[in-house]
This record gives structure tokens, C-alpha cells and sequence, in this order.
């Protein structure tokens, strides 16, 4: 029985957020925004995925605070949306409404920027 009670909670943290937009904190390829696609412990798969190259959150001073209020789009740089990434997730934050539109909207950085 215990074995079963594991399997239905890992089952449980790995359908945590699936088919929503995110925010994701990696180990070493920095912040990202997409909808959660696929999740297997700390790997993710993350579509319609924009690299949060440098972000300002428009209230507060953390990623939290972009997941409740979104980001100031004239002080953030957004990279372009690729397809879809594979990350290594060390924080996953649920965002809707306003506060993911500032993010999906957002011009593409460009490197002269």
C-alpha cells in the first residue's frame, strides 16, 4: 500500500501546473516563461517558450511578484518565443490574467538593445 500512496504523489507533483503558463527558474539557463507541457521530476517541457533574458517585475521585487503583477516591458528584455525547450526546473510559478500578458506581449530584445 505504501508503494501506491508514492506512486499516486509523484503522480500528483508532476501533473502540478500542467497546460498552464509559467514561470520557470532553472539551474543554469535562467528564467523562462511558457505553458507547461510535460513534467518528470525537475525536467520540463515548456511551449510557446520566451527566455526572460533581464525582467522587472512591475510591482514587488521578486518572481513572485511578475507572477502576481507582470513585468514593466520597457525595463525587461523578452527573448522571442522558440516552439518548445527542455529544462531543468528548480521553481515552477503558476501565471494568468494581466500579469502573463505583459510577458506574452512583450517585444523581442534584440542584441543591440
Amino acid at each position: 500500500m505504501l508503494g501506491a500512496k508514492k506512486t499516486a504523489a509523484k503522480s500528483g507533483l508532476n501533473g502540478f501546473a500542467i497546460g498552464q503558463e509559467v514561470i520557470i527558474r532553472t539551474y543554469s539557463a535562467g528564467v523562462w516563461f511558457g505553458r507547461l507541457k510535460e513534467k518528470a521530476g525537475d525536467e520540463i517541457i515548456l511551449t510557446e517558450a520566451r527566455r526572460m533574458w533581464r525582467w522587472w517585475a512591475k510591482e514587488s521585487i521578486s518572481l513572485s511578484g511578475v507572477a502576481l503583477y507582470g513585468i514593466k516591458q520597457e525595463d525587461s528584455r523578452i527573448a522571442g518565443a522558440v516552439d518548445s525547450v527542455w529544462l531543468q526546473a528548480i521553481e515552477i510559478i503558476p501565471i494568468s490574467g494581466k500579469a502573463a500578458e505583459s510577458i506574452r506581449t512583450a517585444q523581442e530584445a534584440n542584441q543591440d538593445e
